[in-house]
């Protein structure tokens, strides 16, 4: 057997353990081969029958001829006259079939390594098909991968069975930070084909990222008992999520904080210590607003539902929560309401812009904040009223981290 007959041989062998692909197609996709190969030799391939056995690659292809009388032949790749077929096999009679089975080197080399070359094009394509429709009944899943390569602005995943996925940068959290080998965990938020080949782009910043990490740490989610309402984000900085449950009897923020935070824990962890707020949903907007605005308290509220805007007014103290770090606070809760909220102080009470210490928990250990509150000092201007000396005598803390925190809660009145 010549090698190119082997080389076309293994080159089943290789498509019988094509992943994604099923027995069926793999078959009909030699089979469609080889008769064009059929055609291109003998005009027709009507007369032949190809059997492709993909447990083990072997090909076999018999071909029919019709034995006719000398001179009577009209058509001599579906017919054979006598005196041919005598010399091959003296038996036959006129009207006879005369079976023959083709030998793949009777192609010859050019023609199977072309074969070859469809075959394995066929193939791929077959592959990208499936991988695409794998992954477009799954836009929402959540994908677990491997980084296999960073690049400025996108990073290439592998998923279990090595396809590739691309996080790019504006899908990652801002304090993301992969290299080769890491496991990621991402939400599947597009599928397209660019072409002919399938780009699936995964994302850790949308709002579905969460709702299915919520869904796979909250069994009350998962069986629909809880439903999330909506989910606002400013990836790796706070998140707002809105909850309802239908059974009276479960409460469903406490059902997805968990005893001590315990579900919760894991989610922010995930999420590179995002700030996670879960709030009751309700249809009455202005207690919705309220809830929104945690951790700050509301003394009242104005709305006007015409054009979707709500003043709402607090003590001085509880201003800066509302507003929270970097405006956070008050652009989420406008978003999840979709009430656009302003903030007032309330008449009468003048005092400077203070910040509440929890509000820096991302820059300061919550340890050293819990120090700092034992003392009395629960607000960033209450500890900068106290000398660098008063606050090393009065705490546990070391005089270094005693000024990078002084210089931190400075920071945020320049």
């Amino acid at each position: 057997m010549s090698t190119t007959t082997i080389n076309l041989i293994d080159s089943f062998q290789e498509f019988k353990d094509f992943k994604n692909i099923d027995r069926p197609t793999v078959i009909s996709v030699l089979e469609e081969v080889f008769r064009s190969m059929l055609r291109k030799k003998y005009g027709t391939d009507e007369n032949c029958d190809v059997i492709v056995n993909p447990d083990n690659g072997d090909l076999e292809i018999w071909r029919t001829r019709k034995v006719m009388e000398d001179g009577f032949s009209e058509d001599d790749d579906l017919e054979i006259e006598l005196a041919e077929v005598s010399k091959l096999d003296s038996t036959l009679e006129v009207g006879d079939d005369y079976i023959e089975q083709i030998t793949l080197e009777s192609f010859g080399r050019r023609a199977i390594l072309a074969a070859r070359q469809t075959l394995v094009s066929k193939v791929l394509e077959l592959e990208k098909d499936e991988i695409f429709k794998k992954y477009k009944d799954r836009v929402g899943e959540i994908v677990t991968g491997e980084v296999y390569q960073v690049w400025k602005k996108e990073t290439l995943v592998l998923d279990d069975e090595g396809n590739e996925l691309l996080m790019p940068k504006t899908e990652q959290i801002p304090a993301d930070y992969f290299k080769k080998g890491d496991s990621v965990r991402a939400v599947i938020s597009k599928v397209e084909m660019i072409n002919a080949n399938p780009k699936i782009i995964i994302s850790r910043t949308a709002p579905e990222f969460l709702q299915r990490l919520f869904e796979q740490e909250v069994p009350e989610i998962f069986d629909g008992l809880i439903t999330v309402k909506k989910i606002v984000r400013e990836p790796g900085e706070r998140a707002k999520v809105a909850v309802e449950s239908y059974d009276d009897r479960i409460d469903p923020v406490g059902a997805c904080v968990g005893m001590k935070g315990s579900r919760i824990h894991g989610i922010v962890r995930e999420l590179k210590n995002e700030n996670i707020d879960v709030i009751n949903f309700t249809n009455n907007v202005s207690l919705y607003i309220t809830r929104a605005l945690s951790p700050a308290k509301i003394t009242s509220i104005k709305l006007d539902d015409e054009t979707k805007h709500a003043s709402v007014y607090l003590k001085p103290d509880q201003v800066s929560l509302a507003i929270g770090r970097g405006g956070h606070n008050i652009k989420l809760a406008g978003k999840l309401t979709g009430y656009e909220i302003d903030v007032y102080r309330e008449a009468g009470e003048e005092s400077d812009e203070d910040v509440d210490l929890e509000e820096f928990s991302d820059e300061i250990d919550s340890w050293i904040i819990d120090e700092l509150k034992a003392i009395g000092c629960d607000t960033a201007k209450s500890v900068l009223a106290l000398t660098v000396e008063d606050l090393v005598k009065r705490t546990d803390l070391e005089e270094e981290t005693i000024k990078e925190v002084v210089q931190i809660l400075k920071s945020e009145f320049e």
